[in-house]
């Protein structure tokens, strides 16, 4: 690892807050402080690093692998939501209400239950009491939360920045020590090129030294053709390659960690490329919004359309001062995750046993 000034300056704060962390996952390990086991399959996605290594797509993805038959739940804290305690769910609910990220897998899973608490130990007795008939639950982003010992864990690594190569807070982005990776059944290298090759991924494997109850995978994102966040507005949808043949000029706004991969997407089709970054989970204001529309208008090119993630226009949507103006050229890239190497199957056939011989154990 390179150590840079801010690991240096804010080693001493780094070395408490691992103390901290370490005693409490001792607590755990030791069976001082108490996990709760519920008697149906729960699956927990997580990360050691604080965001950026794409737990909602493969929320999504292993949420595909067990649809259609099973009646699934996911459960959130509800990140920036402006609500508290539990929260179901339902037509009338927004961003601001559970979330951006669980309203954006709310949007696109109808038939799926969704719910938030910051208590996830709580969320699960609501979800279990409202529905005795659940068959599993997903929990987002929950592997420090150990008040739930799930039947099986999974962790996220970003293939740019492992959790190998990083510190912990605040110099660096990790939430606990390195040595909580070994909780995790499964272990995925996310966001990797498609083309990763064999030699890349053993030094990888090599790197992380999973343990002999671990499996490990590598993903990658595939692109879907980019949709209009208000259908209504639009009268002509615009396509990658309508893009690429009318030299349509594109303006990128993204609020994400780790944009770079969009902008590689984008560059394919746009003759002209403009871009707007802000940080994670940011809720775009008004003077943001000028700013946006300042910058489209400035543009030189005859068409141009406004692109974003769908983690942003799961906020957009929920925003009532969003201009008119903008509405007819504002389309969000829906992205898919791909198990890489042929191990896709290998990885569906671990989650659906898991999930079966839970449910026969239960």
């Amino acid at each position: 690892m390179n150590y840079t000034w801010r690991n240096i300056i804010l080693a001493p704060f780094s070395w408490l807050y691992g103390l901290i962390t370490a005693v409490r996952n001792w607590l755990y390990d030791r069976g001082i402080l108490s996990s709760r086991s519920f008697n149906l399959p729960v699956i927990s996605i997580g990360n050691l690093a604080v965001g950026g290594t794409g737990k909602t797509p493969h929320v999504e993805f292993i949420l595909n692998l067990l649809k259609p038959g099973k009646k699934i739940a996911i459960l959130s804290r509800g990140y920036k939501r402006k609500t508290k305690g539990f929260v179901l769910a339902d037509k009338n609910s927004n961003s601001k209400i559970i979330g951006d990220e669980p309203f954006q897998i709310f949007s696109k899973h109808r038939d799926v239950i969704v719910a938030v608490d910051e208590k996830r130990v709580h969320g699960l007795e609501k979800l279990c009491e409202i529905y005795p008939d659940l068959q599993v639950v997903i929990l987002d982003d929950a592997f420090q939360h150990r008040q739930i010992n799930p039947g099986l864990s999974i962790l996220l690594t970003d293939f740019s920045n492992l959790y190998t190569r990083d510190s912990l807070l605040p110099g660096g982005n990790l939430r606990e020590s390195k040595k909580g990776s070994k909780r995790a059944d499964i272990l995925i290298i996310t966001k990797c090129p498609v083309n990763i090759s064999p030699i890349e991924m053993r030094l990888i494997e090599k790197e992380v030294k999973i343990k002999p109850h671990q499996s490990l995978f590598f993903s990658s994102y595939i692109y879907d053709e980019i949709k209009p966040v208000f259908p209504d507005y639009i009268s002509e949808k615009m396509t990658y390659n309508k893009i690429k043949k009318t030299k349509t000029g594109v303006l990128l706004v993204a609020g994400i960690v780790s944009p770079q991969p969009i902008v590689e997407q984008i560059n394919q089709y746009a003759n002209s490329l403009q871009t707007l970054f802000f940080k994670d989970h940011h809720t775009f204001q008004q003077q943001d919004l000028r700013l946006i529309e300042n910058k489209l208008n400035k543009m030189a090119d005859q068409e141009k359309i406004m692109l974003v993630t769908e983690k942003d226009a799961a906020r957009i949507v929920s925003m009532a001062y969003f201009p008119e103006s903008l509405k007819s050229v504002i389309y969000t890239i829906p992205i898919r995750v791909k198990i890489l190497h042929d191990q896709e199957q290998i990885f569906t056939d671990k989650i659906i046993s898991y999930v079966a011989e839970d449910s026969r154990n239960n």
